[in-house]
């Protein structure tokens, strides 16, 4: 269940002129999630400042842009070869805080407890998806109420001023978010390890154009095989009981050189010729019997 997630790569294709533009400009991926924060703060300003429904317009563009850039960051830092983990942690922070922030537009409109819990639930979906990732499992996103889902609760409120009926919608749609989210991690971390690294490629080539910093497959595989890695027991030698110490290996046999050849019985032989260092023999015959001949050549 994506929910309106699964108009993402739709909404990629549209900036896709935009990114092309600013990774021209050499334009930071961190600006760009600092960009998105700004937004959500004047979206939440405009929530508590603006009466409805005269908020409903800036509310929906900044918004927009909040999502804009949240999907542009990512996609330039692939785009221009700055994916980076500081990026990643940067990005993470970003969303949340732009979660937050639009839920404290509510403030002046609702009871506290109210924006408290709908504030707390509406990070639970993406601790679920962050601790599903960090223990091997694709990262999950969509709906029923995810990010996108929530900005089209605050427009929603910015137009017809029910701040108290959004927020319990997204108290209680954020955690059945969660619920959802958790569910499907526990599933894709019970299979086993080749259908989670099929999963695996298959998510990060559908979240190719948004999630920024996101681990490569090479690299969920290489910590698969460390982790599988099991140490090899060695079995330690029993200590003698008169002295307490363990016997010292024994060496090992090596093999015992061979018998000299047993001298032929016959003619005797004539150390005759040396030729290279080698000398070579020959039978004497009987007539020359007695009779050494050395000679060097």
């Amino acid at each position: 269940m994506n929910g309106l997630y699964a108009l993402k790569p739709w909404y990629a294709d549209r900036l896709s002129g935009l990114r092309r533009a600013l990774a021209s400009r050499q334009v930071s991926p961190d600006a760009l999630t600092a960009a998105g924060v700004v937004c959500a703060a004047g979206a939440a300003a405009a929530l508590a400042w603006l009466p409805a429904p005269s908020a409903a317009l800036p509310v929906a563009v900044l918004l927009a842009g909040r999502l804009a850039f949240a999907n542009l960051d990512g996609a330039l830092a692939r785009d221009t070869g700055r994916t980076t983990r500081r990026g990643a942690l940067l990005n993470e922070l970003g969303d949340r805080a732009a979660d937050l922030l639009v839920i404290a537009g509510l403030l002046p409109l609702a009871p506290l407890w109210l924006v408290g819990a709908a504030a707390f639930a509406a990070t639970l979906p993406s601790w679920v998806s962050l601790a599903g990732a960090a223990a091997g499992a694709p990262r999950r996103n969509g709906g029923p109420v995810g990010k996108t889902e929530r900005c089209l609760l605050a427009v929603v409120a910015a137009a017809s001023g029910w701040a108290v009926p959004v927020l319990a919608v997204v108290a209680a749609g954020s955690a059945v978010t969660a619920v959802v989210r958790a569910v499907w991690v526990w599933r894709a971390l019970g299979k086993p390890e080749a259908a989670v690294a099929a999963a695996a490629a298959v998510a990060i080539e559908r979240t190719a154009d948004g999630e920024r910093g996101m681990a490569t497959e090479s690299d969920a595989a290489t910590e698969r095989a460390v982790a599988s890695e099991k140490p090899v027991a060695r079995v330690a030698e029993p200590a003698s009981p008169a002295t307490g110490r363990r016997p010292a290996p024994a060496p090992s046999p090596r093999p015992s050189p061979l018998p000299p050849k047993p001298a032929r019985r016959g003619l005797p032989l004539d150390t005759g010729e040396v030729s290279g260092g080698i000398t070579h023999t020959r039978s004497q015959s009987p007539a020359d019997h007695g009779t050494q001949l050395r000679g060097t050549r």
